[in-house]
């Protein structure tokens, strides 16, 4: 495919129409951008102008300051109506009934999956969404108990060899640290032992969510005739579907022998997540090798890089506010105290949870979220219509900063909603609606709605688990005394170190 990519284009360079092509490409983009600008004429704009090639500014400047841009366009439509960035044209919707009817709309109204990209490239013949997001909303949820001790040792583990606990101080990039943690750590509940150990393994399901959104950022800058040949050419599914039969063939081959030699329920069968997919398949059809390892490869990407990301700012925000370190660990010790390391413990660290949440809150992943594609012309109970094809969204980070929903929004107070908690007089069914895992249109780092993430019980105790084993076991600092990190993982989040050693006091 490479060999041919370099032919064509030396044949397009010799014959003198690269720079057709190049023109060509822009008037293309620039018509369809001015035809989908003067239908969304009546929303109003942030961001930059937009006239044909004018709106571009708005773009460049999308690619470098969304945050700014979409904070710009909340305060210009405020509680009242929506508005239209630039960036990609995106309609940022973020009145609270309009959030709900986004939500609620159905499928062959506001599309999820479209609105993912080029998924069909991405993610090969896309997994089917019922069986798999069952799977994970059913079972992953129900065996908590159960896979919470190995995950715990997993977790454990795998600080001990990626942060050894030492008296003197070593500093480490904190993401690239998390994220060996939290890949060792889902593997340990996705495939088991030995496999989640596996470093060539866990190589590729670090890159593969990587891959995923890079090639589908290439693939859709191409026009709709053109993105099929655009995948083929771009697409790394095949290859990373290549590489994971090669690590999980054996081991569903196996179970799938047993399966056929001793029934569904066969004795001894693993209690993890392959094991579950197959469990949970609607039909033999479903049982083939390639399909169960995209249906991993999909599970890890969703899995992995979020759950890293999260609790990298976290932990960055801890090392910078060195205050809340004693009352989190006087916390997490006296309901270890009570309860040993058990998902119990977990589930009544308030503190914890509510530490997580509010730096969910101040400095989470992306600056929208509910996204969503029309798939035919919408229009929403205020009058806002929106043609096919128009990208709609939340301006979550806006919201999550909105003085009138929260009180010092800019500010990081970690405790915010665990006092919350402890003021409200209701019951503990009341009371829950202020974890992390709580949906509603003022938090929404794990979506809402139908197409919520289904896996967010297991990712909260994972990363509550996680922050409660590094407060116990480690002293941190920040790389420099007195500097809060970014509010924005692109903004330099992701490189930063914080330094480790073993807890002194």
């Amino acid at each position: 495919m490479a060999l041919l990519v370099q032919e064509a284009m030396t044949a397009i360079t010799s014959l003198g129409l690269l720079p057709s092509l190049i023109l060509g490409v822009v008037l293309y983009w620039s018509f369809r951008a001015h035809r989908q600008t003067r239908a969304l004429s009546h929303i109003p704009t942030a961001g930059g102008p937009s006239l044909p090639i004018l709106s571009y500014i708005g773009a460049f400047r999308g690619l470098i300051d969304d945050r700014q841009i979409l904070q710009e366009g909340y305060a210009k439509a405020r509680i009242s109506s929506p508005f239209l960035s630039d960036i990609a044209h995106v309609e940022d919707n973020s009145t609270r009934d309009l959030v709900e009817e986004l939500r609620k709309a159905g499928d062959d109204e506001l599309s999820l999956s479209r609105a993912m990209g080029q998924i069909e490239y991405t993610l090969g013949h896309h997994p089917d969404d019922a069986y798999h997001t069952n799977v994970i909303r059913a079972q992953l949820k129900s065996n908590l108990d159960a896979v919470f001790p190995t995950m715990y040792d997993e977790l454990s583990t795998a600080f001990d060899e990626e942060v050894p606990a030492t008296p003197d101080w070593k500093a480490y990039t904190t993401f690239e640290i998390l994220k060996d943690v939290v890949a060792r750590t889902s593997g340990r509940v996705f495939v088991g032992l030995p496999m989640c150990r596996d470093k060539e393994y866990l190589a590729l399901n670090k890159q593969y969510p990587v891959d995923m959104v890079i090639r589908g950022l290439i693939i859709r800058s191409f026009p709709d005739e053109l993105r099929p040949f655009a995948g083929k050419l771009f697409s790394a599914f095949p290859y990373h579907l290549r590489n994971g039969i090669k690590h999980l063939g054996p081991s569903i081959t196996e179970r799938l022998r047993l399966r056929q030699e001793y029934g569904a329920k066969w004795e001894g069968r693993p209690n993890d997540m392959l094991q579950w997919l197959i469990d949970g398949a609607p039909c033999d059809e479903k049982l083939t090798v390639p399909q169960l390892v995209t249906h991993m490869l999909h599970v890890n990407s969703t899995a992995i890089l979020t759950s890293s990301v999260t609790l990298t700012q976290a932990l960055l925000l801890l090392a910078a506010n060195q205050q809340y370190v004693k009352p989190l660990r006087e916390e997490v010790e006296a309901v270890l105290k009570e309860h040993g390391w058990t998902r119990k413990a977990v589930l009544e660290m308030h503190k914890v949870d509510s530490f997580i949440r509010e730096s969910q809150r101040i400095a989470g992943i992306g600056n929208t979220h509910i996204f969503r594609v029309a798939m035919k012309d919408y229009t929403f109970s205020d009058g806002t219509f929106v043609p096919e094809g128009t990208f709609v969204a939340m301006a979550s980070k806006a919201t999550h900063t909105d003085e009138t929903i929260y009180p010092r929004a800019n500010e990081f107070d970690p405790f915010r909603f665990s006092e919350m908690r402890e003021n409200d007089n209701n019951t503990e069914e009341m009371t829950s609606k202020y974890g992390m895992v709580t949906l509603g249109t003022n938090h929404v780092p794990f979506g809402h709605g139908k197409h919520a993430c289904p896996g967010r019980f297991f990712a909260a105790v994972e990363l509550k688990a996680m922050l409660a084993h590094l407060l116990i076991t480690y002293d941190v600092r920040p790389e420099k005394e007195g500097v809060q990190p970014p509010r924005s993982f692109q903004g330099g989040a992701n490189t930063m170190k914080i330094f480790f050693r073993k807890r002194q006091t």
